[in-house]
């Protein structure tokens, strides 16, 4: 029987956790879904990734209402992924940050992703219709930028491609706590479908750099220790290794995707398989790596049809074994 194309299956509500990091610093996590990022100052709220629609937004705000009544001042996207940044109008916040390439992306590939990622992950689009268009940035920053919410310091940053080209962290230096974006996963497979990966692992060595001692991942639990943080990173790092390492070898022997993908999923399921979305992301990721290891320097842009083409290619080869 084949496998429901990428997340459709998925239909299993989540428990929803909201974990305090430090006096200023909030996790909103739900078993392996989306996480958003909660920064409160003196003066106000910073939310980091929005849900993917606005109705999905609307208990993140009530979790923030729980802590403080201060306004939501700012709303910053990690990268460009719908699922990460269509719930932005529902904070009314007086800016949305993102860097440049993220910016740039939106511009190139946000509407395509929009409906690749609606028809993806049915659950978390809850409330679609509330959606009102692609969200645009209103500050565009390249490199570094700091925010001070009162006495409150943030650094946004890029340390590098990984993800995505445009991906941004948050580091709050003084609490020491990490907002990585899907830099970083915890228990969650890494989506590599739009991802750098020869730059990836150079950029966690950036993150790791930074020392923190608490870390909201872009997928899994919020880590509250520098053990677990360290797990984090150590664990995405060794999952792009050995999945790029393996597409490259496959291809380097002039396999072709079909085979390559099959003997990537027997070689990584015992390591990872039981991580959240293994089978949605592992399609992407394959095929991402393939592009990347004969010589497609930036990522193809996924549409809807590209999306299901490619899953019923590789399902088509998974059922003839």
């Amino acid at each position: 029987m084949a496998k429901a194309f990428a997340s459709q299956g998925d239909l299993e509500e989540k428990k929803v956790s909201f974990t305090k990091l430090a006096d200023t610093a909030y996790a909103y996590t739900a078993e392996g879904d989306p996480n958003t990022g909660v920064i409160i100052g003196d003066d106000g709220v910073m939310v980091l990734d929005t849900q993917a629609t606005p109705a999905m937004a609307a208990d993140v705000i009530a979790k923030i209402r729980t802590v403080t009544d201060k306004p939501i001042k700012y709303v910053v996207l990690t990268h460009y992924h719908a699922v990460r940044v269509l719930g932005a109008s529902a904070y009314g916040a007086q800016a949305i940050i993102a860097s440049q390439d993220t910016y740039d992306l939106i511009v190139e590939r946000g509407a395509q992703d929009y409906k690749s990622e609606l028809e993806r992950f049915p659950r978390l689009f809850q409330g679609a219709s509330s959606i009102p268009g692609l969200t645009w940035p209103t500050i565009v920053f390249k490199g570094e930028l700091t925010i001070h919410l009162g006495k409150t310091e943030v650094k946004l940053m890029q340390l590098g491609r990984g993800h995505t080209k445009g991906d941004t962290v948050a580091w709050l230096p003084k609490e020491k706590v990490l907002f990585s974006g899907d830099l970083v996963e915890y228990g969650a497979t890494p989506y590599t479908g739009d991802a750098y990966l020869t730059d990836w692992p150079a950029t966690l060595d950036n993150v790791e750099k930074l020392g923190a001692r608490a870390l909201v991942p872009g997928r899994g639990d919020a880590l509250t220790t520098p053990e677990t943080v360290k797990a984090a990173i150590d664990g995405t790092r060794a999952f792009i290794r050995d999945m790029f390492g393996a597409v490259k070898s496959g291809a380097a022997a002039g396999k072709d995707l079909n085979a390559i993908y099959q003997e990537t999923y027997a070689a990584l399921a015992p390591k990872y398989g039981q991580w959240v979305i293994f089978d949605h992301c592992l399609p992407f990721d394959v095929t991402r790596a393939y592009d990347e290891a004969r010589g497609i320097r930036d990522p193809q842009i996924w549409t809807a049809e590209r999306d299901k083409a490619m899953w019923q290619s590789l399902e088509r080869a998974e059922m003839k074994k």
